[in-house]
């Protein structure tokens, strides 16, 4: 099969791509519609959002001679040897021109997946506002993502609904719930981050729902006994959920019952965490992961057909340090992904959860010394057994400097944006 970005992208069909001046904007609307001829039974996607900033040329290397040889004299001091990928090689990949790549060394299961055909790569994916040329950014001739190289902005720029940079308020998958949340008996369960607070699940009039890693967390004092006491319990519950005329305080009234409800229902009806054992070596990221094979197994029970999950990873903000502390996060990535996807499988649900990587940006090809610093475009993962896998989309820039996307120090214009990166997932969903 041809891999370009118009196959990838084909069940997207939500851009004007018309000319360069053309804008990259979610069609939201566009989505709604396709939502209402929806496929039948149980759909999530799943963001690992990668915090600090992945390095991308250290997670998949070129590989075939002269590429290796082109990304060595690239960053030499924080290039990984050639015999440490033999193991990861993808082989040619004919979209790429034959070009051989590897898996970093750490990425063992992804290199299975990738071989079972159900991992892809997205090549140099990051924000645009409009197609953008080297020359563009250069003379600043065009809308630029606020704050390029930031990373505050650009988390917030990769999870917006709009590139508008810290401060936004709305998130691509929030919105995408918003517009799917008609399809579950409990709204409140559509957008679930077990990763921390993100505008990524902040939607119009979906609510981000947030769990722990180990699972929801109650309010306590509010059931059983408080101070030893049952009345000071009940007191309590009522005077944090009670009606009130202030309007500031029965809003929150209505929310803290809301929370307790939602926790309730979910506390009931999740398996225990047992049910799907941790990896080793284990961590937060494989427990956030339990958590949410936990919630995908609990979905008849709580009514839920259409879901979108944020779990995160930091420590990817490698200026220094790079060729220990980068293995040391994706060791903990490959085990912690690996070991979920297993549990897809064991719950027969592989087909119909789709996880995908992003973070706040790619880094520079050049080496600072013992690490690389900001960058822009970036490849990224999606995984599932819906994927057509075993398969780069869109281009997978050379690993030298000077190249017609090269904005400096080798940070590359993306080739796809994350607006075109987001509607497949959209598309896919509805």
């Amino acid at each position: 099969m041809r891999a370009s970005r118009r196959h990838f992208l084909k069940t997207a069909s939500l851009m004007s791509m018309a000319g360069v001046a053309g804008p990259f904007a979610l069609n939201l609307a566009a989505i709604g519609a396709a939502a209402a001829q929806t496929a039948p039974g149980y759909r999530a996607i799943v963001c690992l959002f990668l915090y600090g900033g992945n390095d991308h040329t250290n997670t998949l290397i070129p590989y075939d001679q002269p590429s290796y040889d082109q990304y060595f004299a690239a960053r030499d001091t924080i290039a990984i040897a050639r015999d440490q990928l033999a193991a990861t090689a993808t082989g040619a990949v004919a979209s790429q021109g034959g070009r051989e790549f590897a898996f970093h060394p750490a990425l063992t299961s992804f290199k299975t997946r990738w071989d079972e055909g159900k991992l892809a790569v997205v090549a140099n994916v990051g924000p645009l506002i409009v197609p953008t040329t080297v020359a563009q950014y250069n003379a600043r001739s065009v809308p630029l993502p606020p704050k390029l190289f930031s990373h505050n902005d650009q988390q917030s720029v990769w999870q917006a609904q709009a590139p508008i940079g810290e401060g936004a308020k709305l998130g691509w998958g929030g919105r995408i719930g918003d517009l799917l949340a008609g399809q579950n008996a409990n709204v409140q369960f559509t957008c679930i981050s077990a990763g921390g607070n993100a505008v990524f699940l902040s939607g119009q009039n979906v609510i981000q729902y947030q769990v722990g890693s180990s699972g929801p967390v109650a309010i306590s004092g509010i059931s059983g006994t408080l101070y030893s006491s049952a009345s000071a319990s009940a007191a309590y519950r009522n005077l944090i959920t009670g009606t009130s005329a202030n309007l500031f305080e029965n809003e929150l009234g209505v929310v803290t019952n809301r929370s307790i409800t939602s926790n309730q229902l979910l506390s009931a009806s999740l398996p225990p965490a047992s049910t799907f054992p941790l990896p080793n070596p284990t961590s937060n990221l494989a427990s956030q992961l339990n958590v949410v094979a936990r919630i995908i197994s609990a979905r008849s029970a709580i009514g839920a057909n259409r879901q979108v999950f944020l779990v995160s990873l930091g420590g990817f903000d490698n200026h220094d340090f790079l060729l220990t502390q980068h293995t040391q996060q994706l060791t903990i990535a490959n085990a912690a992904v690996n070991a979920f996807y297993s549990w897809l499988v064991q719950m027969g649900v592989q087909n119909d959860v789709t996880i995908f990587t992003a973070s706040d940006f790619g880094r520079t090809l050049t080496s600072n010394g013992d690490g690389s610093d900001h960058g822009w475009g970036s490849h990224h993962f999606v995984l599932g057994g819906s994927v057509l896998g075993h398969e780069i989309y869109g281009t997978f820039t050379p690993t030298t400097f000077g190249t017609s996307v090269d904005v400096g120090q080798g940070n590359t214009v993306p080739g796809i944006a994350v607006d075109q990166y987001a509607a497949t997932f959209a598309r896919w969903l509805g």
